[in-house]
């Protein structure tokens, strides 16, 4: 996982665990926990916040499946902006 101003104030050993846990679940129960969180995560956030995040993850899977399509090719290669560019780090 990568830190941003944002998130160095997180337990990121603790998030670890938890995202560990969850990888060890099968591909159903994971879907369901996702859309289980969704709610509370709505709950909290406006509906413009809530679209970013959609948007962040969107671009997180394309990202994936460029790097894994292209391996050992190097950031420096690849088509889809990263969250650092969006971002502007």
């Amino acid at each position: 996982m990568t830190t941003s101003r944002e998130t160095e104030s997180l337990d990121h050993p603790a998030i670890r665990e938890l995202v560990n846990d969850a990888n060890s679940m099968s591909l159903a129960e994971r879907l369901t926990l996702i859309k289980g969180l969704i709610p509370g995560i709505a709950t909290q956030m406006g509906p413009q916040e809530f679209e970013r995040l959609i948007n962040e993850l969107r671009l997180k899977g394309a990202r994936f499946y460029e790097a894994t399509s292209h391996p050992k090719e190097g950031r420096a290669t690849r088509q889809v902006m990263g969250e650092r560019d969006v971002e502007g780090r």
